[in-house]
């Protein structure tokens, strides 16, 4: 058996397919870089993260935080041996990554401009032809209950003639989106939620003609579980011929969490989850048959000894990469440089050089041995959370000396890049450059952080914290140094490992 959810972290608006006996998997990342992580599976169950299909993307905006942008809900597919991602940018347009080895580099060009078009997902019909159907963003279009189809080139270049409505939701399914084109024993089947996020359900509509008309239905809801909103996902038909479909729950601080449930037809219709009420509706399961058994239990990279001569597929940054951001090589430990913001404040919320990386507990410790190579008077090298509230703590040189330093930003504007306030609550001397610096996230929402000279006993630094998500994403921990005089500084903060720990069925304590 195995146990809902199967994925405790924030991989929202997955899709998934399987090519031969492995399983693959992509999800959102907005302006979170490199973007659209791609995930391999051999059950369904376990995963692993190998590969971005966005390494950075091609416009100015997005060398800096611009959050909430960036990579909406993707889809993946194969065909004719190779690997496309359909990825929408809410103000920018519809774009592809593809790549015949999802290992390798995946190449993005964008098949068609355009403000307010989202969820891209790609059918190829048996004549050749090519589709697309896709949703619109209520903030960029003002629509928000409707999915439109339209041809496209079969090499998914451009798209051919103007769209046209197949599904308006406005009374029976408002905030439909991310819809998943398929087709099944000679019907067509478009799977998309409705009714939003947090409350919403998933509907199916079903079709005998690519272009409709198409019939619609209710296949899963809460009814009477704790799983609120379950929808948003994508259908995958095992190596056995049984049925799966992969979606998220949002669990709000930390984001949108993945959930695997079985699914079967009837009467034409897929049914998904398992009846638990007597509506005739799917509920999702706590928990179901291991889709495969004695396959390899992979699992995602979290700590980091920083070893390698590349980042781990764990880290993202919160803008466009850039090689100033950091080092790796040549040396032990990553160094991330102490940088300014020339544009305004040095805010967390406005730094593109923040090293983020997605939690996979609700909740875990994180340790990490800092060493500040400070060159003038501000240089910090932290650890923290990120989210609308957000804290850091680190090691600042003074010009005195060094101390503890611990700040807390709220941000009080939260489209595009937003607009964000910040204060010191605590600092204090510290005699030397090197710290453990600590902090633990608690099932109550809340973290503490702490500091040690010896990495054994720790002092805690200031008071509960609550944890708040981020823009369209859950909270992140993240690794940040820069000048909070905002000066510019030759100086790094030297991070030698960092250590997490899953506190889930732990005693609250630091």
């Amino acid at each position: 058996m195995y146990q809902n959810p199967i994925l405790y972290a924030d991989y929202s608006d997955p899709d998934v397919i399987r090519v031969g006996e492995d399983y693959y998997m992509v999800a959102s990342s907005f302006s979170y870089l490199p973007g659209v992580p791609l995930l391999h599976s051999k059950d369904l169950v376990h995963w692993e993260i190998i590969n971005y299909c966005v390494k950075s993307l091609p416009f100015e905006k997005y060398d800096r935080p611009s959050h909430g942008s960036g990579t909406w809900a993707p889809s993946i597919r194969h065909h004719e041996g190779t690997f496309y991602v359909f990825i929408p940018l809410p103000d920018e347009g519809i774009f592809v990554a593809s790549s015949k080895d999802p290992y390798g580099e995946f190449e993005l060009h964008c098949l068609h401009a355009a403000k307010g078009w989202i969820d891209p997902c790609p059918i190829w019909d048996d004549d050749g032809k090519a589709y697309m159907v896709f949703a619109y963003a209520n903030s960029r279009s003002g629509i928000k209950h409707r999915l439109d189809l339209v041809e496209i080139d079969p090499e998914c270049r451009k798209i051919l003639g103007e769209p046209v409505t197949i599904f308006d939701g406005e009374q029976l399914g408002p905030t439909t989106e991310g819809p998943k084109f398929y087709k099944y024993e000679e019907e067509y089947y478009i799977l998309m939620p409705s009714g939003g996020v947090a409350t919403g359900w998933q509907s199916v509509l079903r079709s005998k003609s690519v272009t409709g008309p198409y019939e619609y239905r209710i296949v899963m809801h809460q009814g009477e579980t704790d799983v609120n909103g379950p929808h948003q996902g994508g259908w995958v038909t095992g190596v056995d011929g049984r049925h799966w479909f992969v979606h998220f729950q949002d669990v709000y601080e930390l984001g949108r969490i993945t959930h695997l449930q079985p699914m079967c037809f009837n009467n034409g219709w897929p049914f998904i989850g398992c009846e638990q009420n007597g509506d005739g509706i799917g509920e999702p399961v706590k928990e179901w048959h291991m889709p495969a058994e004695g396959q390899p239990q992979y699992h995602i990279a979290q700590s980091d000894e920083f070893k390698e001569e590349r980042l781990g597929l764990q880290w993202q940054w919160q803008a466009n990469p850039r090689e100033a951001f950091y080092s790796i090589k040549g040396h032990s430990g990553l160094r991330l440089f102490c940088l300014s913001n020339q544009e305004r404040e040095n805010y967390l919320w406005y730094a593109p050089n923040a090293l983020t990386q997605i939690p996979q507990h609700c909740a875990f410790s994180v340790v990490a041995k800092v060493k500040l190579y400070g060159a003038e008077a501000g240089d910090m090298a932290s650890i923290g959370m990120i989210g609308h509230t957000y804290a850091y703590m680190g090691i600042r040189k003074t010009e005195k000396g060094h101390d503890i330093s611990l700040y807390s930003g709220n941000v009080t504007k939260t489209t595009y890049e937003g607009e964000a306030e910040e204060k010191l609550l605590v600092t204090f001397p510290l005699d030397h450059d090197t710290a453990y610096l600590k902090f633990e996230v608690f099932k109550n929402k809340t973290y503490r952080f702490a500091w040690s000279g010896d990495g054994i006993r720790f002092t805690p630094v200031g008071g509960a914290n609550p944890l708040h998500r981020a823009t369209w994403t859950g909270a992140k921990l993240c690794l940040w140094s820069a000048n909070k005089n905002n000066v510019k500084s030759e100086g790094y903060g030297e991070y030698e490992f960092i250590h997490i720990e899953d506190r889930s069925n732990c005693e609250e304590g630091i």
